[in-house]
């Protein structure tokens, strides 16, 4: 009974060792781990001008990221749902996005939808 007792006990500490934290984790999300081909400047609610450049162009199998140089946050969400940006905090930049096939996206903010761009992918 002790025997059972002891390795309950020491396998309850190791599992109280497996789940500590470890303090040099940063709590604020990462930066994006590639480099994106092209990035797309969100300068902000100006309409058809929110978004530098627009239109913008990439080719199939480049990335592209929007980079928030605003002081709200923004995305960018392609009218048809082909791709989406999530939320881009101010100053911060989007995980880059494979363009996997060639045509005219138009896209916009899904927070403010008068936010309006158009990538092409050749």
């Amino acid at each position: 009974m002790r025997r059972l007792l002891a390795l309950s006990v020491i396998a309850i500490a190791l599992a109280a060792a497996a789940c500590g934290s470890d303090s040099t984790t940063p709590s604020t999300p990462s930066t994006p781990s590639t480099t994106p081909d092209v990035t797309i400047n969100i300068t902000g609610n100006n309409g058809a001008q929110s978004y530098a450049p627009n239109p913008a162009t990439a080719r199939v199998g480049q990335t592209v990221a929007w980079m928030n140089a605003d002081t709200i946050t923004h995305t960018a969400t392609q009218d048809g749902g082909s791709f989406q940006s999530g939320n881009i905090a101010a100053g911060t930049t989007s995980t880059p996005i494979m363009m996997s096939s060639a045509g005219t996206f138009s896209y916009h903010c899904s927070i403010h939808p008068g936010m309006i761009a158009t990538l092409t992918v050749q």
